[in-house]
């Protein structure tokens, strides 16, 4: 019986494709980074939809 994914080609996956894992979490980092400079803004510090304040009310 033939195998649904087709036949199995020995090969490398994770080595060749590292410079792209480690771009994108280096990406991930630096968005992460700026969103949260920029929810630590004066315009931004008190708006209720902001995740990182903690005295949010009760709806």
């Amino acid at each position: 019986m033939p195998s649904l994914l087709g036949r199995k080609f020995p090969g490398m996956i994770a080595r060749p494709m590292a410079p792209f894992y480690i771009s994108g979490l280096v990406i991930l980092y630096g968005v992460n980074s700026f969103a949260n400079t920029l929810a630590a803004t004066d315009e931004y510090k008190n708006d209720p939809r902001n995740p990182a304040n903690k005295n949010q009310s009760a709806h």
